[in-house]
């Protein structure tokens, strides 16, 4: 079962742009955390099956975004969005 707070990061997940500030402001308001440790806490929540069975289609929506920017990385030899070449 995962937790509300896991449940209310899904939820902004799905929402988050139709919000009237912006989205790494939400993040530290909404979850007291820096959005480093928000993607961090996002990208654990993906892999959990109980995340799935919430909704299916926003986690596999975010799993696909996830593997194109890490694939996206890789081809550009970036360790990050923004980073520098290796």
């Amino acid at each position: 079962m995962i937790t509300d707070r896991q449940r209310a990061i899904l939820d902004f997940e799905r929402s988050w742009w139709t919000l009237d500030e912006p989205r790494d402001r939400a993040i530290r308001a909404r979850f007291q955390c820096s959005v480093d440790e928000y993607h961090a806490e996002l990208n654990e929540l993906l892999e959990l099956s109980e995340a799935a069975e919430h909704d299916a289609l926003l986690v596999r929506r975010l799993q696909r975004q996830r593997t194109r920017r890490r694939r996206e990385r890789l081809e550009t030899g970036t360790d990050a969005p923004g980073g520098t070449s290796r």
